[in-house]
C-alpha cells in the first residue's frame, strides 16, 4: 500500500505510531537522504578518477595525497550509512521500523526525525553507550 503525503506533513505525536502516513514520511525522507549520498559518492568518484595525474612539487603532491585519502574516507563513510539507511527502509517494508531493537518499544518521532536510521530509543541508546563505556578496554 503505497501512501502519498505532502511536502508539508510532519509526523505527530497526536496519531497512531507508525501509521501509513508516517512510514511513507520516513520512506520519502530516508529515500532522498540516499539520493543525495549517492550523488555526492558520484562526485567523489570523478574527483578521485580526475586526480590521476602527479604533482611536480613534493608539497603539492602530499596535500593532494591528503585530499584523497579523505575522499576515500568521506566515500567509505557514505557507503557505511547508505547501507543503514537500506537496513532503514528494509525495517519500514518489515513494519519493524521506528521501534526499539531492544525493548520493542516505540522510538520517539523527534529521534527518528533527527536520525531517521535511528534503531535503538534515547533510553536504550544510553544504556549501549554506557555499557560501552565500562567495557572499553584503555
Amino acid at each position: 500500500m503505497n501512501v502519498s503525503v505532502s511536502p508539508a506533513y510532519r509526523p505527530s505525536e497526536k496519531e497512531p505510531f507508525m501509521n501509513p502516513k508516517q512510514l511513507a514520511y520516513f520512506r520519502r525522507k530516508l529515500a532522498t537522504w540516499r539520493g543525495e549520498l549517492l550523488k555526492e559518492t558520484e562526485e567523489t568518484l570523478e574527483t578521485l578518477q580526475e586526480g590521476g595525474h602527479q604533482e611536480p612539487d613534493l608539497a603539492d603532491r602530499a596535500s593532494a595525497e591528503m585530499e584523497r585519502a579523505l575522499e576515500l574516507r568521506t566515500r567509505d563513510r557514505a557507503r557505511k550509512l547508505i547501507a543503514k539507511i537500506d537496513a532503514a527502509l528494509h525495517r519500514i517494508e518489515d513494519k519493524s521500523y521506528g521501534f526499539c531493537e531492544e525493548t520493542g518499544e516505540p522510538i520517539s518521532l523527534k529521534r527518528l526525525e533527527a536520525r531517521p536510521i535511528a534503531t535503538l530509543s534515547v533510553e536504550a541508546q544510553e544504556r549501549h553507550e554506557r555499557m560501552e563505556r565500562t567495557h572499553r578496554s584503555d
